[in-house]
Parts: structure tokens; sequence; C-alpha cells
């Protein structure tokens, strides 16, 4: 009998299901008659209806283009693409005239059908339709296994499903959004192809929304804020290196003492060095699986590689003296810089850097502390993220993956002691079975931002791994040698990474106690300048972060020049304010006109509760 997966109480019951779920495999609805159903609106419903986009975006092309060849067309995070080798540049107008083809083969309602094929039948089918390409898709599957087809009217794909019972569950929540460049099977020396994104939801409405978000990620895109307030900028002689301007670095510092001060005497903070020996990367087993990310220097046999990671260079710290159990945990901290070769391809102004700085910090703890130092983490890391402006955080607990390094009783003790302080700290976890590292367990920190995008930045993950390749130990009760646990963790991640999500999430608008510039003084005249000249003293000397602007412009111009700059207060002066010893504070669109000890202690308020103006 079915059951249902996502129930929510809507009542759409002609295309309220899209798939159906036997033991973890989702598979056609119209295949099966038993297992739970799948909602259109759960994710792994929205998957579903992605995948059917996809297959109604590529019959959509062929339709209009019929000399396009097809090669892949998969699902992404809130979406799809398809993939296409054509003649013709598509074009914005294009786009529009595929997407009302879309729609009208989705009036269509045509049925989608799967049928199984045999290599020899689905490779001559395709080449004597000039789809080469997915030719080459069938011969490098795994001969093991079926072969499936789907067919939507004169449309047949190759694909493992599952999709919609046909076009028609499509309805018109999905939009096509733009185009470019690929390359076949992601290679820069493979054919170059024309890829087209879209989007697809369950209903019109969360379309709507999801646009909705776009269009203000794109007003709030970090690389514009971050050219408006003049704090960074990119160049081709440091490519994905940042530049930092002074208020980007005073922002970059402050977030810094910030998580100083959190770690308080808890944490041992350290500096490791830069550039470090292939030989450690060896040992650790860095260089094997992650050495062409690395920038190499030296000769072979005689390498240095720049430091993409912390952790390693901390054990090192560890591992000079002997230690007893009575010095664990032992925690260091370093706000260590670290250098990634990523594809140019990959680069994303702060999002995603080749020089970047880490939170980082590594724990050393006997098996039996594991429980208690992830609470101790869980407990101040919610902390730092309310304190941020983050609410809502979503935690994935991820456990022993198929291949592993380590004994299965290892493990239990790991993921059990995880599990204690996970559920102890009351932690909302989902499981994903499979997904740890293969060094051990771990958890994940998601936030949740302003308009709804996720962001993963916070990492708790157990390793018995390392210590024991690179040597560190320390002695038990009984004198005896044993290999220590490591504990990665990370609450920011990358402080550009993080100074990126920030800035979209508050549009630039950073909550007083961490802007760059706290208070803007402006003078309405030249006759107000000395008052101004003295309240700006007075607010310097009350420790704020101040300027003071007297140019001979508009008051209006100076104010929308400050706002632009995301200033969130301005404190406006003129001959009146000045016989009343007062400002006119003016924060986002209200103003009032206080006493300067007012406004100082009002100002101190908000930023002492890091409250958001």
């Amino acid at each position: 009998m079915h059951e249902s997966v996502g129930t929510n109480g809507r009542v759409d019951l002609d295309m309220r299901y899209v798939a159906c779920q036997v033991g973890t495999m989702l598979v056609d609805l119209t295949l099966h008659q038993e297992g739970a159903l799948v909602e259109r609106w759960h994710p792994k419903g929205l998957e579903v209806l992605r995948h059917t986009a996809a297959h109604v975006l590529a019959q959509a092309v062929k339709r209009l283009y019929p000399d396009t060849q097809v090669t892949i067309g998969p699902v992404i995070e809130e979406g799809f693409y398809y993939d296409f080798l054509t003649d013709r540049s598509f074009q914005p107008s294009d786009l529009l005239r595929i997407e009302a083809e879309m729609h009208q083969i989705v009036s269509e309602n045509l049925p989608i059908q799967r049928s199984e094929w045999s290599e020899a039948q689905a490779i001559s089918y395709f080449l004597n339709r000039n789809e080469p390409f997915k030719a080459q898709i069938i011969r490098d599957l795994p001969k093991e296994g079926a072969l499936f087809i789907y067919t939507q009217g004169e449309f047949i794909d190759l694909c493992r499903g599952p999709h919609c019972p046909s076009t028609g569950y499509l309805k018109d929540a999905f939009k096509l959004l733009r185009v470019s460049g690929a390359y076949w099977r992601g290679d820069a020396k493979g054919q170059p192809l024309q890829r087209i994104y879209g989007t697809a939801w369950a209903e019109k409405k969360d379309l709507e929304a999801y646009l909705y978000r776009i269009e203000e990620a794109e007003k709030r895109d970090h690389r514009k804020i971050g050219k408006a307030m003049d704090l960074y900028h990119f160049q081709d002689l440091a490519p994905g290196c940042i530049f930092w301007h002074p208020y980007g670095w005073r922002l970059h510092l402050l977030l810094q003492e910030y998580i100083r001060e959190r770690l308080g005497g808890d944490y041992r903070e350290v500096n490791t060095p830069q550039l470090v020996s292939r030989s450690l990367w060896q040992a650790s087993g860095h260089w094997d699986q992650y050495h062409e990310n690395m920038f190499v220097l030296g000769d072979l046999g005689n390498e240095f590689a720049l430091k993409p990671m912390n952790c390693p260079c901390h054990v090192q710290i560890f591992n000079q003296g002997t230690k007893s159990y009575k010095e664990l945990p032992l925690r260091f901290s370093e706000f260590g810089s670290c250098h990634r070769n990523e594809p140019s391809g990959a680069l994303s102004g702060l999002m995603r850097a080749r020089n970047f700085v880490q939170d980082d910090a590594h724990i050393f703890c006997t098996p039996e502390q594991i429980s208690s130092e992830t609470q101790k983490f869980c407990h101040l890391l919610h902390s730092v993220y309310s304190d941020l402006g983050f609410h809502d955080v979503l935690v994935r607990f991820a456990t022993r993956p198929e291949k592993r390094l380590g004994d299965d009783t290892l493990w239990d003790q790991a993921e059990e002691s995880l599990k204690e302080g996970a559920e102890k700290s009351h932690l909302n976890y989902t499981l994903h079975p499979g997904e740890g590292a293969f060094y051990g367990p771990k958890l994940e920190f998601t936030l949740k931002d302003s308009l709804g995008r996720l962001w993963q930045c916070g990492t708790l993950q157990v390793d018995f791994v390392l210590p024991g390749r690179l040597g560190a130990f320390y002695v038990d009760s009984g004198g005896k040698q044993k290999p220590t646990v490591m504990l990665h963790r990370a609450i920011l991640g990358s402080f550009e990474r993080f100074m990126g999500i920030m800035l979209e999430h508050y549009s630039g608008k950073l909550p007083l106690w961490l802007a760059p510039v706290q208070l803007v003084i402006c003078s309405i005249s030249e006759k107000a300048e000395n008052y101004s000249l003295q309240v700006l003293e007075r607010f310097k000397n009350a420790g704020f972060r101040v300027e003071l602007d007297c140019r001979n412009e508009k008051i209006s111009n100076k104010i929308r020049h400050h706002s632009l700059r995301k200033v969130g207060c301005i404190g406006i002066l003129g001959l009146k304010e000045a016989s009343q010893d007062s400002v006119n504070l003016r924060i986002g669109q209200n103003e009032e006109v206080m006493t300067i000890s007012d406004a100082i202690d009002r100002l101190k308020e908000v930023i002492f509760k890091k409250s958001i103006l």
C-alpha cells in the first residue's frame, strides 16, 4: 500500500504525486504500485519535476532547431540545465522562443514512458538520429545494469529517471534563465557546447518567489556592494586574490577580533608557515588527494607547497614534547592564510578565491572527550551565528562512508560520541548515512540567509586517521602511548566567503558593531564646521569609528553619497544643532534630534546589544 512522502495537506490530487520511493530509490510513479508516494512539493519531488523539465527543454530545442545535438541535462540546485552542440549562438530571444515551445509541450500533456533497450539497439538509434554524444555516453556506461530510454511524443532520450507521468505535470511553474558556454564532460580541451539553464517548481507562486529572490540576490551581489563600500578589488596581477582596501581590511580585522574574543582562554592561538615541504603533505595523505589544487614551488625532490589547509601544521605543534592525557583537550586556533589553486572558471569574488583566511581550529582530545567537546563547540557556534544575525541553522550528521580508514569499533565509538554531543546540544539534525569523511563522521552547519539561500559554513569533523599518520600520541593513565583524536572545527570557515555572505544577507547595511564606518558627521554649511569638528572628537573619544564630511556640497547630496556607501548612521549638524549641543541623527530612514550625550548612549546601546539598525 502507498504511503506519502512530504504530505502537506494540498488537494491537487491529479498531479500531487510525481514519483514513488521504494526503499531508498526513487522510481517512476507509473511503474510501481508499492512504496511511498512522493509529492511535487517535497525536495525529492522537486528533483523529479526538474529532471522532467530538462527533457522538455531538450525536446523544445530539437523541435525548433532539428540539427542540434543533445548531450546531458542534469538536475542542479534549484533548477536544471541541458548542454547542446549547435552552430547557432543562442540569444535571449531564442530562450523566449524555446520557453514558449516548452509551454506548448506541457499543454500537450504528453505521456512519459520508460522502456528498456539493449546497448546495441540504443547506440544504433542515436547514431541514426545524429546524436553521437548519446551513443558515446552509452558506450561508457557500466555493462551491467539496465539501459533505460524515456519517450515523450517524438522525443526519445537516454536517462536513469525517474520522470513525471506526463509533461503536463510541469504546469506553468518553470522558466529558462540564461545561456552559457560549457565543454563536453567539463574538459576544457573537449568539444565546446552551449548550456541553457532553467528552474522549475511545484507551483507558479513558488517560481515567482524564486525569481524575486534571484532578482534581489543580483541587487545584493557582494561584488557590487563591495565596490560601493570601497572594500576591496580583484585584478589580473593576482587572479583570485584580494586587494583589501582600508574599509574592507578593517571589517576583516573586526571579524577576527570578535572570533578571538569569543574563543577566549579556551583556545591557544598559533601561527604556522605558509610554505611547507612536500614531505609533510605526503605523510598526511593530502599530496595524493589534493596536490593538483596546491601551488607548488621548487624542483622535484625539493618541492614545497603553499598550505591549502592548516591541520598538518597544527599536528607539528602538538608533537613538540610528550603529551599526557591530563593535558587534553588541547585546542589550537589559527587565522590561517591558505592558498588553493582553484580553476579560473570557478572563481567567484569573495565566495571562492585562491587566497583566504580561515577561523580554523583543531582540538586534540581522547575518544571519551568527543561528546563534551562537541557540546562546547555547538554552543559557541550557535552563539556566534546569533550575534552575526543568522538564526536559522540547518545541521547535517554525516556517518561512515563505504570507503574509509579505521576499524568499525573506532567508527562506532566516534559516531556514538558525536551523536551524544549533538543530541545533548539539542541539535535538530538530519542524518546522512555514508557521507562522512574517510577519516571520521562529521557535523555540517548550514546558514539560511535573508533571501532563504543556504550556505554551508561551520563544520566539526572527527579525525582518528591524521593523528596516527603524523604520530600525534598521548600517554594515558596507564602509561601507554595512544593516538589522539583530532577534531577539525570551523565556525565561519573562510573569512572572505563569510564576509561575502554577510554583505548579501544585510545588503551591505551591516550591524553597527561590525560596520567599518559606524557614523558619518555631515555639516550643513561652513558655519557649522567648527561644531562638527567638536562633535567628531566627542564620538571618537567615545570609541566610535566615525568620519567627518565638511565638503561644500548640499546636505541632500552628502546623505545620498553615504547612503550608497551603506553607512548606517549619519549625523546632520547645522547652526540649530550647534546652539542646542545636539545632532540630527539619521538611522536608515528615521531621523531624530537628540543631544550628543543621548546620541552616544543610544548608539552604544545598539552596539552592546549587537542590534540590527
